[in-house]
Parts: structure tokens; sequence; C-alpha cells
């Protein structure tokens, strides 16, 4: 029996959580684990889930909150842009290690023994992967009802209900909408960071696991 793939949801900096996830999944060293964007921010604990996924030789992409914090940590942010608490709390905690870390996530990654594509935000249905714009990558949430890409959840429907395959996309970033299952992509931000869940999906098992958060470290509002 092949090892079993653990993708998982939005963490947002909830190291506890993502333990706990991992135990409700019986995760076993060896396990291959797979992040969907947002390691950091929000949550109280950036630097704890950095070195969780080093020290695991966990997998990931990266998400909308993992490109704030290296743009403000390399410069690239425009002047005149105001640094958030929850960008502030990351830069004033990670390592040399975890920066080096965050710089090497890619913006999607492909597991055609799977037949299956990560990304954070999303992909444009009809525009090939290679064709697809970083920004949208990173924060797509919804396709308008003229067809046009969007990052604003009312602005129209899911991307990923317009998904046509042929392969499985996992991603993230869309809270408010919770976990998604369409036929051919799978949404895990379950908003733990908001008091919510943190959601676990695995394959080959075809199967969703999720926990609890310990408290809501931030409103949705903010």
């Amino acid at each position: 029996m092949s090892p079993r793939t653990l993708f998982i949801g939005d963490v947002h900096g909830c190291a506890d959580e993502l333990d706990a996830l991992l135990e409700v999944c019986a995760y076993r060293p060896g396990e291959r684990v797979v992040l969907v964007g947002d390691l950091v921010a929000k949550g109280p604990d950036s630097a704890g889930v950095l070195r969780r996924a080093r020290e695991r030789g966990m997998l990931a992409v990266r998400g909308n909150h993992d490109e704030h914090v290296l743009r403000w940590h390399q410069g690239r942010m425009p002047k005149g842009k105001k640094l958030k608490p929850e960008h502030k709390q990351v830069l004033e905690t990670l390592t040399a290690k975890d920066w080096a870390f965050l710089e090497s996530l890619p913006l999607h990654l492909h597991f055609p023994e799977l037949n299956v594509r990560v990304v954070h935000g999303g992909f444009v249905p009809g525009v090939p992967v290679e064709q697809q714009e970083p920004a949208l990558l990173l924060n797509l949430r919804s396709i308008t009802p003229e067809g046009e890409p969007s990052k604003k959840l009312e602005a129209g429907y899911p991307w990923a209900s317009l998904w046509k395959g042929p392969e499985l996309v996992i991603f993230g970033h869309d809270a408010l909408r919770g976990v998604q299952r369409y036929p051919f992509a799978i949404g895990l931000d379950s908003g733990c960071v908001y008091g919510r869940r943190l959601t676990a999906y695995v394959l080959p098992d075809d199967r969703l696991y999720s926990v609890e958060a310990k408290r809501a470290y931030m409103s949705m509002d903010d």
C-alpha cells in the first residue's frame, strides 16, 4: 500500500492545531504532508508552524499572507503601504531558516501520480496552468457572471465550481465559504484562525479530517 498524502488547509500560525490534526489523521513519519498556503500570520505561532514544516519535511505552496511577509522582509512592498500587526509579529519572530523555507515555496505543486495540483487561491478555468497569473494563484476566489476572475467572494461563483479538471485541484484561501467539494476541486480553508476548524484531506483514503480551533485568534472582520 502506498504511503498516504495529507493535504492541510490554511494553518495561519496555529501550531497546536496543526499538531492535533496530524494526531487525528494518525500521521506516521514517512507520510507526505502538503500545506495549501498561508502557513503564517494572524495566529499565535508562525515560527512554530515553519519549524514543524522544516523538521518534518512538509511540502507547501505559497499563500497570499506568506507572500506579504516575504515582500516586507525583502523590501519589496510599495512605499506608503502600512504594515499590519499580524505581519509585523511574523517579521519579528522568524529565523533565517524560516525565511529560506518561505522563499522556497512555489505558487503551485503538481502530484501527477495522484492526478492532483495544489494551489493557495485558485486557477482560472479554461486557462492553461503555465499561463495563469501569479496574483490569481495567490488570491483568486470567484468568477464573475461575465467570466472574469475576481479576488472577491461576493463577485460571483466559486472558481472551483467551474473547474472541469481533469486534475483535482486542492486549495485554500476561502475561509468564508469553508470546506468546498466539487467534482474536480476541494477547498480546505475552514477558518481555524477565526476559531473554527483546521481541515485535512487524505489520499488515497479520500477522507476529510478536522479539529476544532483552541480559540479565535482573529475576527473575520479584521
